[in-house]
């Protein structure tokens, strides 16, 4: 009893500090009512103490209250299976299982829906370490994925679907939706068979960047993510490959330079990229070739004449690439980080960079004398366009933005909303900025995302609450912070948030 006492006491405090003189605390609204074909837009945030058995660390109580008080209404709990359980068919551990149960608590006293989510489940995780067994192929770890669910499903009958839902797998592959559907068919049954109305939701494939027409049928909602363009949202991310060679984001991003050079293996993509220069002198011209596909002629011309010409072919054992490994064409790719230079004659007017013969290379800058032209844009599949270049850099003959808050709704709003206009409930269950992307750029992205979603009707939850993607303890390097309790605050980004 006295312990409870001090808690309520201590929670009132953190909700009052948490309001400061920025408003008042109104009686927590009732929790909407939620379905498979219609979910809320609820707010929130994902909350990481179970995100890996490495940490296996409680939930903390304080995260709701201040969440309640700044009127957020969601928490998503991704989830380590072997925080509870340490190979896929040990017998749980009950001390984790009532870690869960307290923050399920904790969500019905503070008026917050809780999502429990697998980020590694029996079979599959995105991080590495990868699963002994496959998921996505395997029927009998299939079977342990639906009794590890089972579990919950019975340990939580009874609470309705408005205050917690079951997200069943964090991130699946570019895979099939078909073989998708089927893998996860023994755990919505195995749910079901103990919680008919318990609400249920799958992110989309691809990392769940897109809807899954195949689990239309299954009845339950879908979950999308929203950290597009990775060159914004995972600026210098040490585990996103190539993220410490993005150039310092902007938004909206202009059209920069594409990365990709399409050889005869790609025959509708091929296009050389064009530099309209003024040389008023033979010039120094450099490519840093990044990635090899199989075998890539690097050709270079000045003004139609070949200033360059090698062919990259990455093989094994030792050779001018960094790194290569077997692809599954019989070939190997190659990993190059490696310069290759022309001489550009005295009074060139235009360069041209292609590969002539072989599958696709990347590179991730050009450099004329000291101009030096970053790869941007490391979007597959578009068509290289020419650029006017200066001693700024370069510019494309049509100025227009790459991406932009409408391209944002284009490429990942409306293949949802068609989802959503079938019947299909779907939020966004991860999104946010890592803390190296300048923070003034950051909001404005934010803004525009949640504009996006505010006018789809789809809810969200910020990847963290405390940590480089939150509102607490972001530690970036261009922020103001405001000390909270012994936190340090992003005031702009919490007010943004709690604005949408």
């Amino acid at each position: 009893m006295k312990r409870r006492t001090f808690l309520k006491i201590g929670t009132a405090a953190t909700v009052a500090a948490a309001l400061g003189n920025r408003g008042t605390l109104a009686a927590a609204p009732g929790l909407p009512e939620a379905s498979a074909g219609k979910l809320p837009r609820w707010r929130g945030f994902n909350l990481l103490e179970k995100f890996s058995s490495s940490g296996n660390k409680p939930f903390v109580e304080r995260d709701f209250a201040w969440m309640a008080a700044w009127g957020f209404n969601f928490v998503r709990l991704p989830m380590d299976y072997r925080c509870w359980a340490k190979t896929p068919g040990a017998e749980f551990n009950e001390s984790a299982l009532r870690d869960i149960d307290q923050a399920v608590s904790w969500g019905k006293q503070y008026g917050i829906h809780v999502n429990l989510n697998f980020h590694r489940g029996p079979g599959y995780c995105v991080n590495p370490p990868k699963e002994a067994s496959d998921l996505w192929s395997d029927p009998a770890i299939q079977e342990e994925f639906a009794r590890h669910w089972g579990v919950f499903a019975k340990r939580y009958l009874g609470t309705p679907s408005r205050q917690l839902s079951f997200d069943l797998i964090n991130e699946p592959p570019g895979i099939d939706g078909a073989k998708y559907a089927m893998a996860l068919k023994p755990a919505i049954g195995a749910i079901r068979a103990t919680d008919p109305q318990r609400l249920i939701i799958a992110d989309g494939v691809s990392w769940g960047t897109k809807p899954v027409q195949e689990l239309i049928p299954l009845g339950i909602a879908q979950s999308t993510r929203g950290y597009t363009p990775m060159e914004v949202s995972h600026y210098k991310a040490s585990w996103i490959g190539g993220g410490d060679k993005f150039s310092t984001p902007v938004w909206p991003i202009p059209v920069g330079i594409n990365s990709y050079l399409f050889g005869n293996g790609k025959p509708e993509l091929k296009s050389p990229l064009t530099l309209q220069v003024q040389c008023s002198q033979a010039t120094q011209f450099i490519v840093r070739v990044d990635h090899v596909s199989a075998e890539a002629e690097l050709v270079v011309k000045a003004d139609g004449a070949v200033v360059l010409q090698h062919l990259l072919k990455p093989g094994p054992g030792n050779g001018e690439w960094k790194k290569s490994s077997p692809n599954r064409w019989g070939g190997y790719d190659g990993e190059y980080d490696r310069d290759y230079e022309a001489t550009i004659p005295a009074g060139t007017r235009e360069i041209q960079i292609g590969v002539e013969k072989g599958d696709w290379l990347t590179f991730s800058s050009l450099r004329l004398n000291n101009t030096v032209m970053q790869a941007t844009d490391h979007e597959w599949g578009r068509k290289q366009e020419a650029h006017v270049v200066n001693a700024q850099g370069a510019r494309p003959l049509t100025m227009r933005n790459s991406c932009s808050k409408e391209t944002l709704w284009d490429q990942n709003i409306k293949p949802w909303m068609e989802l959503a206009a079938k019947g299909v409930g779907v939020h966004v269950g991860e999104w946010g900025v890592f803390n190296h992307t300048p923070h003034d750029v950051a909001l404005a992205w934010m803004r525009d995302c949640l504009e996006n979603w505010r006018t789809a009707g789809f809810g969200w939850a910020v990847w963290n609450f405390r940590g480089s993607f939150g509102v607490l303890d972001s530690e970036r390097m261009d922020v103001t912070y405001e000390n909270f309790q012994g936190h340090k605050l992003d005031r702009r980004m919490l007010e943004l948030l709690r604005e949408f």
